[in-house]
């Protein structure tokens, strides 16, 4: 699942493919939030862990769990 982090003052975004579901990075974010002066810390599927002061971000986009379906199966 696309976890993608906007930044105040800033056109690039963060997008950080990540395993968790998509209710447990909702609450890990909100959680985060909460306290303007902390952080948000995240880890992608290989590993790498991201930590992004709070009081920066001005939105989070947390995606779908469901996986992608690819080529015409869906239509």
């Amino acid at each position: 699942m696309d976890i993608k982090i906007g930044f105040a003052d800033t056109a690039r975004e963060l997008v950080i493919s990540s395993a968790l579901q998509q209710d447990e990075a909702a609450a890990k974010v909100s959680e985060a939030l909460a306290n303007d002066s902390g952080v948000l810390d995240l880890s992608d599927e290989k590993g790498r862990r991201y930590i992004i002061r709070n009081s920066r971000i001005a939105y989070v986009e947390v995606g779908t769990s469901a996986p992608r379906t690819v080529g015409f199966a869906g239509a």
